[in-house]
């Protein structure tokens, strides 16, 4: 289930940027909700289950993955690559210094991280504040942040049950 996780979290990003190469800034708000908002939710899943120094090496790496998946969309490429990178970062910050479930913690750093994400990724893509764009690219990554956590918490939740399940009825 990790190597799913990993795979489909850097699957996300790639699927992301060659759409908004393909098909301009239009479609950034639907890639924010659908891409991004999993992206987000997907990395604090695995927050929980990689040790700091290979979360820190999955950011990285996956940003500069960003980078060498896309280069010929140029500038789409280089702005994902540093939105994804810093948005990251912050969100694995606040992820990290939060207390409460698992799901509270994910929806606090998504915003944080979706924040970064919406101002630094157009402002570079297309080389002006978008200050429309920006904000419809925010409230998406948020709204599809809650819905892939509230996703993950379910898969979570049901995980541990069966966990449960499977060990009270060990032989002793």
């Amino acid at each position: 289930m990790l190597y799913i996780a990993i795979g489909i979290y850097t699957i996300a990003m790639t699927l992301a940027n060659l759409s908004v190469a393909a098909f301009g800034p239009a479609v950034s708000p639907i890639n924010a909700f659908l891409f991004i908002g999993l992206d987000l939710a997907l990395r604090d899943w695995l927050h929980v289950r990689l040790k700091l120094w290979q979360m820190g090496a999955l950011i990285a790496s996956s940003g500069a993955l960003t980078y060498l998946l896309n280069p010929a969309s140029g500038k789409i490429a280089v702005a994902s690559a540093c939105a994804f990178t810093l948005a990251a970062l912050v969100d694995w910050v606040v992820f990290t210094k939060m207390q409460g479930s698992w799901f509270s913690r994910a929806n606090k750093s998504n915003v944080a991280g979706a924040a970064v994400d919406s101002l630094v990724f157009p402002t570079i893509a297309f080389g002006v504040l978008m200050p429309g764009i920006v904000l419809l690219q925010f409230a998406a990554k948020i709204a599809g942040g809650f819905i892939w956590a509230y996703l993950a918490d379910r898969l979570l939740r049901s995980s541990a049950h069966q966990n449960k399940q499977q060990e009270s009825t060990l032989p002793i």
